[in-house]
């Protein structure tokens, strides 16, 4: 038996089908012609375009003749060549991509199945909260890992290539949130990567405290360690109908959702043109570098470009030298005025192509950058003034424990939280989770962009208005009457369970 999950990356079709060729040596047809085993029904699919074949203890592919060819992991195949066929293999006939999911072989003499698997009847993860298990660390860089993670109980991964997900931590006693793109691809479901760079204390600020929650993963996770993330979100993507041109631009670690985005369209054959421009310090700081290399060497539509901005003694670099340019961007990318570009980095790198672009009269409309950075920090919450020894200290006239505590029309917007029994006025047009802060009341956040979607909490009563659009909130939450509290602001009076 083998077992396939067939998708169409131009229509969104998505299926799971089960072959069984290996009695007496029969064979599955493959084909537009509705007499064919498994019928695909694609303008490039030839009317028996191949076949999957039970012999010599393997399942076998072979295109027989077909009128625009097959591709298995992305390498043309050969007419009438029998090619062995493994778990997680792709095949690619036309628009469509079929993934061998499972592989059994039943022995002759009756005994019992043999599985060359890997995912069995696992479920599929798309959406939540899950535990993971880190099974592998790869050193890209002297100071960027890679963490491979199954899940326990094992599951297949669904997300869209370049999507990221939240980790819950637990460092020095608190709990933390922190989240990280996916470098992996959705097309190699059965592992989650994420890429991390250790961040050090900046020279011109030797003082300020490094990154904690990076330099806690390239510290502490290990081979073994579990770890409890949520997701995925994020719309920053190409998937499912790239553009037939693209040019990704990215900095330092902002290279990871645009790997997901590159593996994704190399596994599944895409038919899209790829102009991959990266910029790192040093050519040693240069994260992928090897499979980006590869990966043009083989896939003829992928353009690699680096850039370096600093000179490595004993390290000769004959590439591009500096930040993205005018000069520079009509050098490697001529037609970026036809293109579609994703922008990944740090905030005044994107900030700057951003600019570029504008000033190059790009169309806008085609330009997408990953607004998920750095948190945005908290305002500060000035402490209660102190009092002289022996006079009572009066609570803050803007808060009220009373939750029928009438507004009259001429007072300010208010938060009622409801769990801790406090009302809070918004003086000063505020979020919602800055009220709450400024009282005393937790929140779980973390992006504080109304992105990753930690601070949602359910609005019982009023109107609220947002900063920005509440991207970490799907469609059934915001129905369910969730709101993102980092981005919402009161109209009015609110009731806010918290």
């Amino acid at each position: 038996m083998l077992k396939l999950k067939l998708f169409n990356h131009q229509t969104g079709e998505f299926q799971e089908t089960v072959l069984d060729p290996n009695r007496q040596q029969s064979e599955v047809l493959i084909g537009r012609a509705a007499s064919c085993d498994l019928v695909l029904d694609g303008a490039d699919v030839s009317r028996v375009h191949g076949q999957i074949k039970f012999q010599q203890g393997d399942y076998c592919y072979s295109d027989l003749g077909s009128a625009n060819g097959s591709r298995i992991n992305n390498q043309a195949v050969q007419v009438h060549q029998s090619y062995p066929l493994k778990v997680d293999d792709l095949i690619r006939i036309g628009d469509f991509v079929l993934m061998v999911e499972a592989i059994e072989i039943t022995a002759a003499s009756g005994e019992a199945s043999i599985w060359r698997k890997l995912s069995g009847e696992r479920p599929i993860w798309a959406k939540g909260d899950l535990t993971v298990r880190c099974i592998r660390v790869t050193d890209e860089t002297a100071d960027v890992k890679t963490f491979t993670f199954v899940a326990d109980p094992p599951v297949l991964f669904h997300y869209q290539p370049g999507q990221f997900v939240t980790l819950d931590l637990e460092i020095n006693g608190e709990s933390v949130l922190r989240s990280y793109s996916i470098s992996s691809s959705p097309s190699r479901p059965h592992t989650l990567e994420i890429t991390v760079k250790r961040v050090a204390s900046s020279p011109d600020a030797p003082d300020a405290p490094p990154g904690l929650v990076s330099n806690w993963l390239h510290d502490q996770i290990k081979v073994g360690s579990r770890v409890k993330l949520s997701g995925p979100l994020g719309k920053f993507t190409c998937y499912p109908n790239p553009a037939k041109k693209l040019l990704l631009i990215s900095a330092g670690s902002g290279i990871t959702p645009m790997m997901s985005m590159s593996r994704w369209i190399a596994d599944t054959g895409v038919d899209t043109d790829v102009i991959f421009f990266h910029c790192a310090r040093t050519p040693r700081d240069i994260i992928f570098r090897q499979e980006l290399e590869l990966m043009a060497a083989r896939l003829p539509s992928f353009h690699p470009v680096i850039s370096v901005t600093r000179s490595e003694p004993g390290q000769p670099w004959f590439g591009f030298s500096g930040r993205l340019t005018d000069t520079m961007l009509h050098s490697i990318a001529p037609d970026f005025q036809d293109r579609t570009v994703y922008v990944c980095g740090p905030n005044g790198f994107m900030q700057n192509v951003k600019t570029l672009l504008e000033s190059l009269h790009f169309p806008m409309s085609n330009y997408h950058e990953e607004s998920f950075g750095s948190p945005k920090k908290a305002k500060p919450i000035s402490p209660p003034p102190s009092s002289s020894f022996g006079e009572a200290h009066e609570p803050p006239p803007s808060l009220s424990s009373s939750p029928s505590s009438a507004l009259s029309p001429s007072t300010k917007p208010a938060v009622f939280f409801a769990q801790s029994n406090q009302e809070v006025i918004d003086e000063s047009a505020e979020s919602i989770l800055d009220l709450a802060e400024q009282a005393g009341i937790k929140i779980r956040s973390n992006c504080r962009q109304g992105v990753c979607g930690a601070c949602k909490k359910r609005k019982l009563e009023g109107v609220v208005k947002y900063e920005s659009e509440p991207d970490g909130l799907d469609r059934e939450e915001q129905e369910a009457g969730y709101i993102l509290t980092c981005v919402a602001a009161p109209v009015g009076r609110v009731v806010v369970e918290a």
